[in-house]
Parts: structure tokens; C-alpha cells; sequence
């Protein structure tokens, strides 16, 4: 078997994209990490994401990039699928980024539309089958129009899956569903579609989705994968239930910049000190006390925690 068509199979269900732990001094706290990693296999996370848009690598150097990716792929150790984030608003970085995570033995590359220089569809197409050509890893291309300001345009990726037989896949964080749709009409339905919108992982499921990548499970790695499970083993209402339950905690982990809610709410779980690096910073202490709230009903809090 090709190592696309291994990718293909086993590239499904939840894979998490961690949040990158620091300590107080700002420095990246890879012990943490590690422990984070742990926690999600075991909570049954289907696969490892780490560098996305979650784990802040426009706050990290790119060596400290590689330094993430390398610790990560260690704590997999195989476990489950790595997918580390290896885009970047710069070409070279890019395609240095996405080499390393061949070189590290990852599964494939989550590589995000370039952020800030508004790219035109025939240049997205030149970027990305750059990318692909530069390596025999599969692509799955990251789409977040809402954080790059370009929406890569589902005629240019339908393209790109044509031309470059590695890239497999993407991860939409759109919005449009109708877009979305009509990405598996174009791209073929045996192309990987994941969700990057909370609202939306349990409905891309029903028409035909690989499964998410969602920030909230770096909270609820637990239910996050079993809405994929349920839905695997055809058990329709309780992944409907979950997608409803989880509601509450996916809206309130949005209501500042992501990944900022998350690092709150994963202080007052214990799991990281809640550390960020400017310009992000954590939310403000009103957010903070609704996060604890809302935390309430899914987690049990540390007492002196819970009790503010």
C-alpha cells in the first residue's frame, strides 16, 4: 500500500490540534507537552496535530517550530497519526517546515493558506503544488479564510487534488457549508474533508467528512472523539447529542481569539500554566469567570478553582 493510501485510511476521526504549553518565562514548556499528548491518546484522540493555528506558531521562531514538531513526534511514538502544522505566510518556511516533518516521520502535513499577503487563486495553486512536489508526505491543505483573509476557492483545490496525487485532503474552517459541499462534488468523495468549525464537525460527518480537527478538544478530548465514533458505529443519536452538549463549552471557547480561551480553560483544569505570548494574551477576567462556568458542566475543577 502507497504511503497516500495508508494516509487515506487511517487519517480519520478526531485529530487533536494542541495548544503549545510555555512556562512562566515565556519558554516552551516541552515536559507539558508531552503530558498533553499522553492525555489526548488515552482520551482517545484519533490523532496529533500540533503547530496549527492552536499551537500559536506565528509566536514561535521556526526552529522553535521544529523543536515542537520533533518533541511531539517522540510522545506519539507512532500511537496514532502526527499531522503537525507546517504553513507559514512565507514560501521557504513553508516548504523547510513541511521537509522537517518528513524528515521526523510524520503522517502528513497540515499546511495552512498564507496568511496576511492575500495570494490570488493562481498563485495559491503555485504555493501549494510547490509544496506538494517538494515532498513524498501527503498535504492535507488548511483552509481558515476567517484568520487569512483568502478563501481558497474549491475550483483551485479540486486542481491541486487532480495535480498533486499527495495532496489528500483539507481541513475547512469555512463557514459556507454550501463551499463545503461542493468540495467532496469537486475534489471526489474519497478525498479527506475535516472540520475546523466546532458547529460543523458532527454535520460534515453526515455528508461524507473524514472527521475534525477541532480546537475543543484540547478541553474534551473524550467527547470530541466519540462524536466520530458514534458516528462510525452508526449510532446517529448520540453523535447528535454530543455535537448538542457540546455546545455550550464550543461557544464559550470562542468568544475571544483562539487560542486564548483555551489556555484559561486549561489552567483552571491543571493541565498548563496559562501562559501566552504577546501581542496574545489571555481573556479578560470576565471571560475568564464565564469559561469556569461553562467548564463546570463538563469538568470536575480543582476546589480552589471551582469555587471563585
Amino acid at each position: 500500500m502507497s504511503r497516500v493510501e495508508e494516509a487515506k485510511q487511517r487519517l480519520r476521526g478526531s485529530i487533536a490540534p494542541i495548544i503549545t504549553p510555555f512556562n512562566e518565562d515565556g519558554s516552551i514548556d516541552f515536559e507539558t507537552l508531552e503530558n498533553l499528548i499522553n492525555w489526548h491518546i488515552e482520551s482517545g484522540s484519533h490523532g496529533i496535530s500540533v503547530t496549527g493555528t492552536t499551537g500559536e506558531p506565528s509566536s514561535l521562531t521556526v526552529e522553535e517550530r521544529v523543536q515542537v514538531m520533533e518533541a511531539a513526534a517522540k510522545a506519539v511514538n507512532k500511537r496514532v497519526p502526527f499531522v503537525p502544522g507546517t504553513g507559514s505566510t512565507n514560501h521557504q518556511e513553508t516548504l523547510y517546515l513541511t521537509k522537517k516533518a518528513q524528515e521526523i516521520g510524520a503522517d502528513a502535513a497540515l499546511v495552512i493558506v498564507p496568511y496576511y499577503n492575500k495570494p490570488s487563486q493562481h498563485a495559491l495553486y503555485k504555493h501549494f503544488k510547490a509544496v506538494a512536489d517538494s515532498v513524498e508526505l501527503p498535504i492535507i491543505v488548511y483552509n481558515i479564510p476567517g484568520r487569512t483573509a483568502t478563501n481558497l476557492q474549491v475550483e483551485t483545490l479540486a486542481k491541486l487534488s487532480k495535480d498533486c496525487s499527495n495532496i489528500i485532503g483539507v481541513k475547512e474552517s469555512n463557514k459556507d457549508f454550501e463551499h463545503i459541499n461542493r468540495v467532496l462534488l469537486n475534489c471526489g468523495r474519497d478525498f479527506l474533508l475535516y472540520s475546523g468549525i466546532e458547529l460543523l464537525c458532527y454535520p460534515m460527518l453526515a455528508i461524507g467528512g473524514a472527521g475534525h480537527i477541532s480546537a475543543t478538544a484540547n478541553v474534551a478530548p473524550q467527547k470530541v472523539a466519540e462524536i466520530y465514533d458514534a458516528w462510525n458505529e452508526g449510532n446517529m443519536k448520540r453523535a447528535q447529542d454530543l455535537h448538542y452538549d457540546l455546545m455550550p463549552l464550543n461557544d464559550v471557547l470562542f468568544k475571544d481569539t483562539n487560542p486564548a480561551p483555551l489556555k484559561a480553560a486549561l489552567g483552571m483544569m491543571g493541565k498548563i500554566k496559562p501562559v501566552m505570548r504577546l501581542p496574545m494574551d489571555l481573556p479578560a477576567q470576565e471571560l475568564q469567570d464565564e469559561i469556569r462556568e461553562v467548564l463546570k458542566q463538563y469538568v470536575d475543577l480543582p476546589e480552589e478553582v471551582a469555587s471563585k
